[in-house]
Formats: structure tokens, sequence, C-alpha cells
């Protein structure tokens, strides 16, 4: 017998093994029986010896806690948000999302898979080719979970590593319905055809195979299909969802900033000649102190290359006397750090970068104080007083800050929403008050371009300063404080 939400999700509370144990202590272990050959009984059958396409917990426990279908994140998360979306839906409304698509360099290359944020913040599931659609049931705040996928296929997965494959949709990650994504031709129009409205953003993008893909502008199949049916944009509802952490957000977040953190401290106490070769350093030490990757593509700028905000050619020379500026980060569980440090090369500020980097870290630390509820600010109130505090700052060490003086020395947004993505909840309006549960980075800086217009013994020197911090209600929680950023800090790394 299949158990209704209500029942599953109490005894979830109460069991709360892992994904496998679950199923088989709620009697649904007939799912993997039927997979497997009559004369085998459930009871047979070691989950350790199952192959699945990512890291559950009875293979990989050195990862994954029991519970937890990706580090730090339960079942019972996952069908929360779930259940979150749901009750956002109109009656009988759905939702549609299609995960990632392999990406390939040339050729059978491939670049290194990204999930889908949104698909993988509902599900977890953490391959490409798969689609999922949660159906709210009439007016209530239940809802049906469809997890269409690839089918087990031994030989692909000769060559491409383990699928998780139908069975694993509903015995690990929680659907109550699933089929082979090759089949969606079939399996989608029931689903679309008694749906009130439908809320998906796979129409804006080309996802994989030729059933999402763009065709010269021609409508292709999925459009086809909901071209009669109230089609509504999937993202705000899911900007709403993503934008207040929870719990195990914050603190998955919290193990990427200090794994990224001890990184860059580490890479402080080193001297380097090469940009690349700092670089190298702290992907390694990303992945060796606890993270799984890194969270993009670093900026590794020594002396005016740090005037190009997004400069990631990463290959030049470090120069005796230089500041490098590296902005950088790793990832856990999903969940990104982002953090950028300045400090000089030879691990010795000269008087006019300690003026500079200290004027920047002053107001830095301001704007840092802020991040609470209490205070009443939004992002863009932050920027405002971080644009101030550095105007001032800035004249008081001998620069022009009339006409657009400050528009060029600073020329970006203080700060950025920050979670699955580095910028996370794209759209969502930095005019919204801060809140406790919101994440966000804190990054003034100051970029002095050669030129006579400003003091010389400045010139060319470029200088951020970023942390990623949680807001609280009453103090912010700095996420990532392991990366030292006082002078008098960075400076006695080398001694």
């Amino acid at each position: 017998m299949k158990l209704g939400r209500p029942a599953l999700k109490q005894l979830q509370k109460v069991v709360y093994p892992g994904p496998c144990q679950q199923y088989q202590l709620l009697g649904l272990a007939q799912r993997y029986r039927a997979a497997c050959q009559s004369r085998r009984t459930y009871a047979s059958i070691s989950a350790a010896d199952l192959h699945f396409g990512q890291p559950v917990h009875e293979t990989h426990p050195h990862l994954l806690r029991a519970g937890e279908i990706t580090p730090g994140i339960t079942a019972q998360e996952y069908s929360d948000r779930r259940s979150r979306l749901a009750a956002s839906l109109p009656d009988n409304g759905i939702a549609i999302l299609a995960s990632s698509n392999t990406k390939y360099r040339s050729g059978a290359v491939f670049y290194e898979f990204h999930q889908e944020p949104n698909f993988f913040y509902l599900t977890g599931f953490n391959e490409p080719e798969a689609v999922a659609v949660i159906r709210k049931v009439g007016a209530s705040a239940d809802y049906i979970f469809h997890l269409f996928v690839r089918p087990k296929d031994p030989k692909a997965e000769q060559w491409d590593g383990a699928r998780s494959g139908e069975q694993a949709s509903l015995d690990v990650f929680n659907a109550d319905e699933s089929g082979d994504v090759n089949h969606l031709h079939t399996l989608l129009p029931p689903l679309i055809s008694g749906a009130s409205a439908i809320y998906t953003d796979i129409v804006k993008c080309s996802g994989f195979g030729r059933f999402f893909r763009d065709q010269d502008l021609v409508p292709n199949d999925f459009q086809k299909m909901i071209k009669n049916s109230k089609v509504k944009p999937l993202k705000p509802l899911m900007n709403e969802l993503r934008i207040l952490k929870s719990e195990a957000e914050i603190a998955n977040m919290r193990l990427a900033g200090k794994f990224s953190g001890r990184a860059f401290t580490n890479a402080m106490r080193r001297q380097w000649t090469k940009e690349k070769d700092l670089g190298a350093f702290l992907d390694y030490d990303f992945k060796i102190g606890g993270c799984d990757t890194t969270a993009y593509v670093p900026v590794i700028a020594g002396g005016q290359n740090a005037l190009s905000i997004h400069y990631v050619r990463n290959d030049d020379m470090l120069q005796d006397g230089q500041i490098v500026l590296v902005d950088a980060g790793g990832e856990y569980g999903g969940y990104i750090a982002d953090i950028t440090r300045s400090w000089p090369i030879n691990g010795k500020f000269s008087d006019p970068q300690r003026d500079l980097y200290e004027a920047i870290l002053r107001v830095q630390r301001s704007t840092v104080s802020l991040c609470r509820e209490s205070a009443n600010m939004t992002l863009d109130k932050l920027h405002q007083i971080t644009e101030h505090g550095l105007k001032e700052a800035l004249k008081q060490l001998g620069f022009d800050m009339t006409g657009d003086a400050l528009d060029v020395l600073f020329p970006h947004h203080v700060g950025h929403y920050i979670g699955l993505d580095v910028h996370d909840c794209s759209g969502y309006p930095r005019s919204v008050p801060l809140k406790a549960g919101h994440c966000v980075t804190v990054e003034p800086g100051i970029y002095v371009p050669d030129d006579k217009r400003w003091p010389e013994h400045f010139r060319g020197i470029g200088i951020r300063i970023e942390d990623s911090v949680c807001v609280q209600d009453d103090s912010p929680l700095v996420l990532t404080t392991e990366a030292v950023k006082e002078v008098v800090d960075i400076e006695a790394l080398r001694n």
C-alpha cells in the first residue's frame, strides 16, 4: 500500500534514516522488489551494492548523513520546499522544471556538469536529462511530484557512469510518480491538459535534447504542447522560496566560507610569482580543505590587472611591490562562498597601499555591521551608505571627489544575494528590506586608474574587500571570517 503524504511526512520525522532504509521502514520495499529478479527479496539487497548517479548515504556515508539527499539537506527539507511551492500555485496548477544539459567543449569532451539551480533546489537530483513536474492537488497545499529521468542503461553507464534511474526517483528522491524522460511526448500531455495554469521557465531557454531546444525559432515540441495553456513564469515564485535561507542552507554556506577562507589565508602565507600558480593553489586548497569544487572562475589580478573588475585571464607575472586582488570561492553541497581579498605580493604594505586599504576596510566593516534585520536596510541602502563612506575617506586621502569621481573609482554595487548561485535569485530586487535569512556579499572596492586626475602615489592600485554575510535579527553572521583581512594579520603571516 502507498502511504499518503501526511502519514509519510510524520514517519519521516520520526524515523529519518537514509533514503533507501527510509522506504524499507515505511513499507514501500515492494518498489525495489519489483525492480529485482522474482527469486530475490528486498532483504537480500544491500544498498551499498546499488548504483546511483550521485552519492547517497548508503554508498557514501563519508559525504552524506542518514536522511540527507545532498550534503546537509535532508529528504524532509526537499519535500518541504516542494510543499511551499505547491502552496503558492493556484488550484490544480503545475510547475514544470528541466535539469541542465550536458554541455560540450568539443566533440565528446564535456564541461563539468552543474545542475539548474531551481531544479536542484526542489529535487536534489543532480543528473542531466530530467524533468520535474509538481502538481498541486485541488485547493489544498498537497501536491504530486513527478520526476522523469533517464532509465538505467548498462551500456551507456559503462561509458558515462551510473544513472539513478526511474526506481530511485521513487525510492531515493521521494517522487510520487516517475517515468522515462525519453517518453515526455506521452507523459506530459495528461498533466498539462488537467492544469489550471502552468508555471515554467523552460520556454525561455534551450534545454536538453530536441524536446525543449530552440529549433531555428520554429516552435519546439514543448512550446506546441503548451500553446493553448495558461503559462506563467516560474522564476518569481522560485525567487521568493529561495531568497530566505534555512538553517541547513546557512550551515552549508558557513562550511563553504570556512573552507574557502582558510585557503585564502594559506595563500597569503606564501610568496607567488605567477597569477596562475596562485589560482592553482586556491583551486587545490579549496577542494583538499573540504569544498566540493570551485564556485566560479576566479579573479587573480596582480597590479593594474585589478582595475578590471572581472579580470580572469590570470596569466600575468606578479611583481614585487604590487597588490594582488583575488576574488574566488569554493562550493559545498551546491552552496557557494564569495570572497575577495587584496594583499601585498611581498607581504608588506607600502604606505599608500596601507592608507587606501585601511580606508576601504573601515567602510567594509561599517557596512557589514548593518547586515541585520533590526537596522531596516536594503542592499540599495547599504550601497548608498558605502558610497558616502568611501567618498569621505577618499577626500581625506587627497582625492578630488567632484563630478563622476566615485562612479569611476567604485563602479559596481556593494553587494548581491548569494546561495546556490553566486548571484542568487537573479532579478530579485535589491530594494527589498533585508531580513534574517538573507545571505549577501559586502564588497566595497576602489580602482584607481593611471591618470593625472588622481593622486600619483595611488595610481594603478585596485583593492576590493569582500565577505559573504548572513543577515540575522540583531547581528550579522560573517560566513567567511577565516580569510584574514586586518593589515596586521596579513603582514604577520610572512613573519
